[in-house]
């Protein structure tokens, strides 16, 4: 596996306008920009339809995403904290994922935002028994931003630089997964099969 062939998707967990989700997810994304190669398929709920279960299945929405999410060599989720679990949004695009979910197998990192001081680790230990549930794998180091409504400035640019390096530690920590581990083992799978062996530099 080249560069050129690690797949990454984000879903996106709220739909309100100018929210502080997406701003932290923003940071996360330019941080995969630093490494060549890597596409990044984004899913914004509020800009495709996604269906209760058992209705729609077959439009054209929840068919790109889960084709999305098969072909991906590593998904972002991130999400909310409302009432102390992750969004209904983000609940319904896992929905959308199938049954058994396209999900299963694929190396899944978590970031939360909330604005209360304790950030959004209720929800992200919601999302982690749900995404386990499914048979993906949940990394270590879920990233939770607490106080989102002073972290973040109007733009979107985050003002506390800790928070911000956490932040982006989202993306590097799923890089260094794939890096690590399946980058490997597709090079393996190469030599077996007599193929010219692919490189993740």
């Amino acid at each position: 596996m080249s560069d050129r062939n690690i797949k990454i998707v984000a879903i996106l967990g709220s739909v309100r306008p100018n929210n502080y989700t997406a701003m932290a997810l923003d940071l996360v994304l330019d941080e995969l920009k630093k490494h060549s190669g890597v596409s990044v398929d984004i899913f914004d709920p509020a800009k495709v339809h996604l269906y209760p279960p058992g209705l729609g299945g077959d439009s054209p929405d929840p068919v790109r995403m889960r084709e999305a999410v098969t072909e991906a060599t590593g998904i972002i989720l991130a999400t909310p904290e409302y009432h102390g679990s992750f969004s209904s949004i983000m609940k319904l695009a896992i929905e959308n994922l199938g049954f058994p979910s396209v999900m299963s197998g694929k190396p899944i990192a978590l970031l939360g935002v909330a604005a209360g001081a304790i950030g959004a680790i209720k929800s992200l230990e919601s999302l982690r028994g749900v995404c386990s549930h499914v048979g993906a794998i949940v990394l270590p180091g879920p990233v939770s931003v607490a106080n989102c409504r002073e972290v973040f400035n109007e733009d979107g640019s985050c003002n506390e630089e800790r928070t911000e390096s956490r932040i982006r530690g989202v993306a590097t920590n799923l890089m260094h997964y794939i890096e690590d581990n399946i980058c490997p083992r597709v090079s393996l799978e190469a030599m077996v099969r007599g193929e010219e062996l692919p490189s993740c530099d």
